[in-house]
Protein backbone atom coordinates (compact mmCIF):
# COMPACT_ATOMS: atom_id res chain seq x y z
CA UNK A 1 0.00 0.00 0.00
CA UNK A 2 1.71 3.67 -0.84
CA UNK A 3 2.44 6.05 1.71
CA UNK A 4 0.62 9.49 1.19
CA UNK A 5 2.41 12.46 1.45
CA UNK A 6 1.00 15.76 2.23
CA UNK A 7 1.20 18.39 -0.74
CA UNK A 8 3.47 20.79 0.76
CA UNK A 9 2.12 24.21 2.17
CA UNK A 10 -0.36 25.77 -0.35
CA UNK A 11 2.21 28.85 -0.82
CA UNK A 12 5.48 27.26 -1.27
CA UNK A 13 9.10 28.24 -2.28
CA UNK A 14 11.17 26.12 -5.43
CA UNK A 15 14.39 25.69 -6.00
CA UNK A 16 15.22 25.12 -9.23
CA UNK A 17 18.82 23.94 -11.31
CA UNK A 18 18.92 23.35 -14.83
CA UNK A 19 16.72 26.69 -15.60
CA UNK A 20 18.18 27.60 -18.47
CA UNK A 21 17.90 24.21 -20.55
CA UNK A 22 15.10 22.67 -22.84
CA UNK A 23 12.50 21.50 -19.77
CA UNK A 24 14.27 23.84 -17.27
CA UNK A 25 12.95 27.49 -19.18
CA UNK A 26 10.06 25.75 -19.79
CA UNK A 27 9.77 24.69 -16.14
CA UNK A 28 10.45 28.02 -14.66
CA UNK A 29 7.68 29.69 -16.88
CA UNK A 30 5.40 27.26 -15.82
CA UNK A 31 6.31 28.00 -12.21
CA UNK A 32 5.34 31.81 -12.57
CA UNK A 33 2.07 30.95 -13.57
CA UNK A 34 1.86 28.50 -10.87
CA UNK A 35 -0.39 29.77 -7.76
CA UNK A 36 0.76 27.62 -5.62
CA UNK A 37 4.19 28.60 -5.75
CA UNK A 38 4.99 31.95 -3.77
CA UNK A 39 8.95 32.13 -5.06
CA UNK A 40 11.55 30.53 -7.40
CA UNK A 41 14.81 30.43 -6.71
CA UNK A 42 16.37 29.27 -10.12
CA UNK A 43 20.42 28.26 -9.36
CA UNK A 44 22.43 29.09 -12.69
CA UNK A 45 26.26 29.87 -13.42
CA UNK A 46 25.21 32.78 -15.95
CA UNK A 47 22.05 35.20 -15.26
CA UNK A 48 18.76 33.92 -16.68
CA UNK A 49 17.63 36.03 -20.06
CA UNK A 50 13.92 35.48 -18.27
CA UNK A 51 12.59 37.53 -15.47
CA UNK A 52 9.37 37.11 -13.57
CA UNK A 53 8.39 38.81 -9.96
CA UNK A 54 8.67 35.59 -8.15
CA UNK A 55 11.80 34.49 -9.94
CA UNK A 56 14.82 35.22 -8.30
CA UNK A 57 18.58 33.84 -9.67
CA UNK A 58 21.18 32.72 -7.74
CA UNK A 59 24.53 32.71 -9.49
CA UNK A 60 26.71 29.58 -8.15
CA UNK A 61 29.95 27.41 -9.38
CA UNK A 62 28.69 24.27 -9.39
CA UNK A 63 31.77 22.67 -8.13
CA UNK A 64 31.00 25.01 -4.86
CA UNK A 65 26.94 24.32 -4.87
CA UNK A 66 26.57 23.75 -1.51
CA UNK A 67 28.76 25.99 -0.46
CA UNK A 68 27.18 28.26 -2.05
CA UNK A 69 23.82 27.68 -1.34
CA UNK A 70 24.38 27.41 2.25
CA UNK A 71 21.21 29.45 4.27
CA UNK A 72 18.62 28.84 1.21
CA UNK A 73 15.30 27.51 2.09
CA UNK A 74 12.96 26.25 0.08
CA UNK A 75 9.68 23.23 -0.27
CA UNK A 76 10.27 21.77 -3.37
CA UNK A 77 13.52 21.50 -5.72
CA UNK A 78 13.34 20.64 -9.18
CA UNK A 79 16.89 19.42 -11.07
CA UNK A 80 16.79 19.60 -14.56
CA UNK A 81 20.45 19.70 -15.16
CA UNK A 82 22.06 17.65 -18.15
CA UNK A 83 24.22 17.64 -21.06
CA UNK A 84 25.66 15.76 -23.64
CA UNK A 85 28.67 13.73 -24.25
CA UNK A 86 29.40 16.08 -27.54
CA UNK A 87 28.73 19.35 -25.06
CA UNK A 88 30.87 18.11 -22.41
CA UNK A 89 34.07 16.91 -24.46
CA UNK A 90 34.82 13.94 -22.39
CA UNK A 91 33.04 11.62 -20.33
CA UNK A 92 34.34 13.20 -17.27
CA UNK A 93 32.88 16.39 -18.20
CA UNK A 94 29.93 14.68 -18.80
CA UNK A 95 29.75 12.60 -15.35
CA UNK A 96 30.54 15.83 -13.91
CA UNK A 97 27.39 17.41 -15.38
CA UNK A 98 25.25 14.79 -14.56
CA UNK A 99 26.07 12.66 -11.86
CA UNK A 100 28.15 15.42 -9.95
CA UNK A 101 26.26 18.50 -9.81
CA UNK A 102 23.11 16.75 -9.66
CA UNK A 103 23.87 15.07 -6.54
CA UNK A 104 25.79 18.28 -5.17
CA UNK A 105 21.99 20.06 -6.15
CA UNK A 106 20.39 17.63 -3.93
CA UNK A 107 22.94 17.51 -0.96
CA UNK A 108 22.32 21.38 -1.33
CA UNK A 109 18.14 20.73 -1.35
CA UNK A 110 18.44 18.45 1.39
CA UNK A 111 20.00 21.29 3.52
CA UNK A 112 17.47 23.74 2.54
CA UNK A 113 15.19 21.80 4.08
CA UNK A 114 13.73 20.52 0.77
CA UNK A 115 11.44 17.25 1.14
CA UNK A 116 10.29 16.84 -2.44
CA UNK A 117 12.94 16.37 -4.67
CA UNK A 118 12.04 15.67 -8.39
CA UNK A 119 14.27 14.59 -11.10
CA UNK A 120 14.04 14.99 -14.95
CA UNK A 121 16.64 11.57 -16.29
CA UNK A 122 16.01 9.21 -19.10
CA UNK A 123 13.53 6.68 -20.59
CA UNK A 124 16.52 3.70 -19.91
CA UNK A 125 18.21 5.03 -17.00
CA UNK A 126 20.36 1.79 -15.16
CA UNK A 127 22.94 1.56 -13.30
CA UNK A 128 24.38 -1.39 -14.52
CA UNK A 129 23.35 -0.55 -18.91
CA UNK A 130 25.68 -1.04 -20.92
CA UNK A 131 25.79 2.76 -22.93
CA UNK A 132 27.37 5.04 -21.01
CA UNK A 133 24.60 7.86 -20.65
CA UNK A 134 22.45 5.90 -19.74
CA UNK A 135 24.26 4.36 -17.06
CA UNK A 136 25.35 7.62 -15.12
CA UNK A 137 21.47 8.59 -15.70
CA UNK A 138 20.78 5.13 -13.25
CA UNK A 139 23.56 5.86 -11.04
CA UNK A 140 22.64 9.82 -10.56
CA UNK A 141 18.89 8.39 -9.71
CA UNK A 142 20.08 5.11 -7.34
CA UNK A 143 22.67 7.98 -5.85
CA UNK A 144 20.30 10.76 -5.19
CA UNK A 145 17.56 8.35 -3.79
CA UNK A 146 19.72 7.00 -1.02
CA UNK A 147 20.08 10.64 0.14
CA UNK A 148 16.66 10.03 1.72
CA UNK A 149 14.46 12.56 0.69
CA UNK A 150 10.56 12.24 2.27
CA UNK A 151 9.45 12.09 -1.95
CA UNK A 152 11.45 11.75 -4.81
CA UNK A 153 10.03 11.72 -8.24
CA UNK A 154 11.89 10.49 -11.20
CA UNK A 155 10.83 11.49 -14.78
CA UNK A 156 11.97 9.34 -17.64
CA UNK A 157 11.50 10.68 -20.94
CA UNK A 158 12.48 9.67 -24.08
CA UNK A 159 12.95 12.35 -27.21
CA UNK A 160 12.44 15.84 -25.98
CA UNK A 161 9.93 17.91 -28.29
CA UNK A 162 10.74 21.74 -29.02
CA UNK A 163 13.12 24.36 -29.83
CA UNK A 164 16.72 24.16 -28.82
CA UNK A 165 19.39 26.13 -28.95
CA UNK A 166 21.19 23.85 -30.90
CA UNK A 167 20.76 20.93 -32.85
CA UNK A 168 22.32 17.57 -33.35
CA UNK A 169 22.16 15.65 -36.96
CA UNK A 170 20.83 12.54 -34.56
CA UNK A 171 18.30 14.60 -32.85
CA UNK A 172 16.91 16.43 -36.13
CA UNK A 173 16.58 12.52 -37.92
CA UNK A 174 14.62 11.58 -34.60
CA UNK A 175 12.78 14.87 -34.56
CA UNK A 176 11.28 13.52 -37.93
CA UNK A 177 10.70 10.12 -37.21
CA UNK A 178 9.40 9.44 -33.43
CA UNK A 179 6.42 11.98 -33.33
CA UNK A 180 5.21 10.05 -36.74
CA UNK A 181 5.98 6.43 -34.91
CA UNK A 182 5.01 7.17 -31.39
CA UNK A 183 1.71 5.84 -31.78
CA UNK A 184 3.11 2.49 -32.85
CA UNK A 185 5.33 2.41 -30.01
CA UNK A 186 2.99 0.29 -27.87
CA UNK A 187 3.63 -2.59 -24.57
CA UNK A 188 7.21 -2.61 -23.41
CA UNK A 189 7.76 0.19 -26.30
CA UNK A 190 5.74 2.78 -24.58
CA UNK A 191 7.96 4.73 -22.74
CA UNK A 192 10.16 5.46 -25.64
CA UNK A 193 7.26 8.15 -27.12
CA UNK A 194 8.33 11.48 -28.08
CA UNK A 195 7.22 13.68 -25.77
CA UNK A 196 7.33 17.93 -25.64
CA UNK A 197 9.22 19.55 -23.32
CA UNK A 198 6.49 21.76 -22.03
CA UNK A 199 4.59 18.74 -21.01
CA UNK A 200 7.33 17.54 -18.79
CA UNK A 201 7.70 20.58 -17.42
CA UNK A 202 4.04 20.23 -16.58
CA UNK A 203 4.77 16.75 -15.18
CA UNK A 204 7.19 18.30 -12.72
CA UNK A 205 4.98 20.79 -11.07
CA UNK A 206 2.19 17.77 -11.37
CA UNK A 207 4.52 15.76 -9.30
CA UNK A 208 4.01 18.30 -6.67
CA UNK A 209 0.14 17.50 -6.34
CA UNK A 210 0.44 14.07 -6.29
CA UNK A 211 0.45 13.73 -2.45
CA UNK A 212 2.91 10.63 -3.10
CA UNK A 213 5.61 9.35 -0.75
CA UNK A 214 8.79 7.96 -1.08
CA UNK A 215 10.53 7.20 -4.78
CA UNK A 216 8.16 7.24 -7.42
CA UNK A 217 9.63 6.87 -11.42
CA UNK A 218 6.86 7.88 -14.65
CA UNK A 219 7.80 7.17 -18.29
CA UNK A 220 5.70 8.39 -21.37
CA UNK A 221 2.20 7.68 -19.59
CA UNK A 222 3.33 8.50 -16.11
CA UNK A 223 4.15 11.69 -17.31
CA UNK A 224 1.31 12.49 -19.41
CA UNK A 225 -0.67 11.56 -15.90
CA UNK A 226 0.98 13.97 -14.05
CA UNK A 227 1.28 16.67 -16.72
CA UNK A 228 -2.74 16.06 -16.42
CA UNK A 229 -3.25 14.94 -19.55
CA UNK A 230 -4.50 11.85 -21.70
CA UNK A 231 -1.81 9.39 -22.82
CA UNK A 232 -2.26 9.70 -26.29
CA UNK A 233 0.59 11.08 -28.55
CA UNK A 234 1.68 13.89 -26.92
Amino acid sequence: MSQINPPPDPRWTALVAGGSGLVGSHLLEALAATLECARVVAVTRRPLAYDHPKLGNRIVRFDKLEDSLGGARADVAFCCLGTTLKTAGSKEAFRQVDFEYTLAFARAALKAGVKRFILNSSVGADPAAKNFYLRVKGETEEAVAQLGFTSLDILQPSLLLGARAEWRPLELMAMGILPVLSPLLIGKLEPYRAVRASLVAAAMIGATRSGRRGVYRYTWRGICELAGKRAKRH
